[in-house]
């Protein structure tokens, strides 16, 4: 049968869209183990801030809040876990040993083993970087969080992520805290490090730092974050690939 003569190309377009959100809605099952009871807010944790549209006063409908959400979600998950799993270890170790997993560059790669970088929709004229599938990670806990409730997105997190893709142990031997290693850098090539604050987006609790990092007051790289520091290691970490500092 052929399509109707008078407007074939919508209907071709609602087909098409029809049958990718039963392909997504079937990714995301194999993702998180259930299935959402809201696929619009999955789609949001997937969609970047080059292609989303305003919805009011310059927000848009982006995965930045989130990502901000998310952040905290996940931040608290894992506190709980490490709080629990080292019932010896002070404040400051379990608060270096968090920052470690839930850096960018340790969820840019979990984000990767997930595949949720193929989930990712963006403008054409927009290049993909790391960050982006680490952003689209802390969205993702977000939405689970929306869609099914902290205990779900505790589960997630615990029996999901953490049991199957990561080695604490490990990560805790092997992550990198690119600020400190950019610095110890710019004292054995006697460069001055520098980060600034380029600008703070929007305010209150949807506040972004773009934190620019200067080697001998020349800008190499600029990153946003909703917190002051992840920004700064963000930068501190794109400033090291463009140098090719190991």
């Amino acid at each position: 049968h052929s399509f109707p003569t008078r407007r074939s190309s919508d209907y071709m377009f609602n087909f098409l869209r029809s049958k990718n959100e039963k392909i997504f809605a079937i990714s995301l099952k194999y993702i998180l183990g259930f299935s959402p009871k809201s696929l619009s807010i999955y789609k949001q944790a997937f969609r970047h801030n080059s292609i989303a549209k305003e919805i009011k006063d310059g927000v848009k409908d982006s995965n930045e809040r989130l990502e901000f959400l998310g952040d905290s979600v996940l931040s608290t998950i894992i506190a709980d876990f490490l709080f629990k799993k080292y019932p010896y270890k002070d404040e400051g170790y379990l608060t270096k040993m968090r920052s470690k997993i839930v850096s960018r560059d340790h969820l840019n790669k979990l984000a990767l083993k997930l595949g949720l970088n193929k989930l990712i929709v963006q403008s054409h004229t927009t290049q993909q970087n790391a960050s982006m599938n680490g952003n689209a990670f802390e969205a993702l806990v977000g939405a689970i969080f929306l869609d099914r409730g902290f205990s779900e997105a505790q589960n997630f997190i615990l029996n999901r992520i953490l049991k199957f893709h990561v080695d604490v142990e490990k990560i805790i031997e092997t992550e990198t805290d690119f600020k400190s290693k950019l610095i110890e850098w710019g004292q054995k090539e006697k460069k001055n490090i520098h980060f600034k604050i380029m600008n703070e987006n929007n305010v209150g609790h949807d506040k972004q730092y773009v934190i620019a990092t200067l080697v001998n007051n020349e800008i190499i790289a600029e990153e946003r974050h909703f917190s002051k520091k992840k920004a700064e290691q963000l930068s501190a970490e794109a400033t090291c690939t463009k140098l090719g500092i190991e």
